[in-house]
C-alpha cells in the first residue's frame, strides 16, 4: 500500500496548479458539479483507461477488454452507475477518505494534508475539476456488466 501511495505521489500527469473549485459534502455526496456543467463520458472513459493520468485500472477492473492487467484491489467499475449516485461517485473521486478513512484510493481533487508529494506536484490535484466531471459522467454510464466498453 505504501508503494501505491508513493507511486501516485509522482504522477507525471497531475493537473496544473490552480485554485480548487469549492464544493459541499452533504449526506455522503458532492451533489453539485465542480464545473457547473456535466462532464463528457468519452473523455472520462479515456481518463479511466489512461495509465499515466487516472490510473484507475491499477486497482479497479471494468468493461475495458482492450486493457490488460486490470486491478483487483478495489471493487469492479462494472455497474458502479447503478450502485452509486452521481454525488457519491464525485465524492469518492474528489476525496474517498471522507467516505472511508482507510481507503487506498488517492484523493484526485485534494491538495491539502498530503504527505510525500514530489515538490513539483505540491499544490496540484491529480485531476482538474473538468476531468473529475468527465470521469463521473463516464462512470454513471456503467449501469450493469453489459457489453464490454460500451456506454449505456
Amino acid at each position: 500500500m505504501r508503494a501505491l501511495v508513493m507511486f501516485l505521489a509522482f504522477l507525471p500527469g497531475a493537473a496544473s496548479a490552480q485554485a480548487l473549485a469549492p464544493y459541499v459534502i452533504e449526506h455522503g455526496e458532492i451533489r453539485a458539479s465542480l464545473t457547473g456543467k456535466a462532464g463528457d463520458p468519452a473523455r472520462g472513459r479515456a481518463i479511466v483507461g489512461e495509465r499515466q493520468k487516472g490510473l484507475c485500472l491499477l486497482c479497479h477492473s471494468g468493461p475495458f477488454p482492450e486493457e490488460r492487467f486490470q486491478g483487483d484491489l478495489a471493487p469492479t467499475l462494472n455497474g458502479v452507475g447503478a450502485r452509486m449516485s452521481e454525488g457519491e461517485i464525485r465524492l469518492r473521486m474528489v476525496d474517498g477518505g471522507k467516505v472511508n478513512p482507510q481507503t487506498i484510493m488517492p484523493a484526485y481533487y485534494r491538495v491539502d494534508g498530503l504527505t510525500r508529494v514530489a515538490p513539483a506536484l505540491r499544490g496540484k490535484p491529480v485531476l482538474n475539476a473538468q476531468e473529475i466531471e468527465d470521469v463521473v459522467a463516464y462512470l454513471l454510464t456503467l449501469k450493469d456488466g453489459g457489453a464490454p466498453g460500451r456506454m449505456k
